[in-house]
């Protein structure tokens, strides 16, 4: 029997979206292109494979059996070919999707945009969020190159690299009434403070090291984003405790000074993953070592 591949796609998009709206928008194709590709899936596999529910697409259970092995099959056949081909980046034309955390996004993406410049100026990137849920990124079904921040739990289908382990400081207003060069355990439970709430991971790490420490913080705002760190703080009497990259560039801000925490906060791990059919693909290879490359830099500049 004959197989169309270009089919196997499309139910891998249902598979993971569970929408036919959805699925259609991840694959750059309109909903009646999907709705005929799905109708001959169907014929193709013997299957209804997914049922219209009130709130979506359900599987079958033999789209459950199939979508493993459909999986595998498009991944052993990307590695394959991707793996023949050569990749020269100064003459590549491409868009890329990244999906970093909002720490990533703050402290990589300006020196990896940097580097991109001078090495690779055809490539464009587009961005999307990753805050703990890997599915929302696109990277599970491989339409999503990257995803950088803290990789929790991830599917057989990723290969998650470990890329470094950062530390946490502090940031106040320079000319803080109570805090001068050096923060106290005292002083820091005595403060008030500004929490970021994404990436979540980070957010449950950080209160579960004060407790830990038997540190207490009273949090006076929780903003959505790095960026309105340094603005909260050169206004008010505030603390933010923050990542050491972060805080690097805040130390540039004359309205601001960064200190030690008070008791050591540990570190938490940096990393990226990436769908299994990329393994071997020369573009993407080079794409990770660029990555790895800046964070070294990043290091280094400590």
């Amino acid at each position: 029997m004959r197989y169309d591949l270009n089919l196997l796609p499309v139910f891998l998009a249902l598979m993971d979206e569970r929408s036919v709206t959805r699925a259609a928008q991840r694959l750059g194709i309109t909903q009646p292109a999907l709705s005929n590709a799905l109708s001959r899936l169907r014929d193709m596999l013997q299957d209804p494979l997914f049922i219209r529910e009130r709130y979506g697409m359900a599987p079958t259970q033999k789209a459950v059996e199939l979508a493993p092995a459909i999986a595998a099959a498009l991944a052993s056949l990307d590695e394959l070919i991707l793996g023949q081909q050569q990749f020269d980046p100064a003459k590549a034309e491409r868009l890329i999707t990244l999906a970093p955390n909002s720490y990533v996004e703050f402290v990589l993406m300006p020196a990896l945009v940097e580097r991109l410049r001078e090495q690779a100026p055809g490539i464009r990137l587009r961005l999307t969020p990753y805050g703990t849920d890997l599915a929302e990124t696109g990277v599970i079904s491989g339409e999503t190159a990257l995803v950088l921040g803290r990789v929790i739990d991830p599917p057989d289908n990723l290969v998650v690299q470990h890329l470094m382990d950062e530390g946490l400081a502090c940031v106040v207003r320079a000319d803080h009434p109570v805090v001068n060069k050096r923060l106290s355990k005292q002083q820091y439970e005595q403060l008030k403070h500004v929490n970021v709430l994404p990436p979540g991971r980070l957010r449950a790490g950080l209160f579960q090291m004060l407790e830990r420490q038997g540190v207490r913080r009273e949090v006076a705002v929780s903003v959505t984003h790095f960026l309105a760190i340094p603005e909260l703080i050169a206004v008010t009497d505030y603390c933010a405790t923050l990542p050491n990259l972060i805080c690097r560039r805040l130390a540039g801000d004359p309205r601001l000074k960064v200190l030690p925490a008070p008791v050591d906060l540990g570190t938490f791990p940096v990393e990226m993953a990436w769908h299994v059919r990329y393994r071997h693909d020369p573009a993407h290879q080079w794409l990770r070592s660029l990555v790895g490359d800046v964070v070294r830099e990043l290091q280094r500049r400590r």
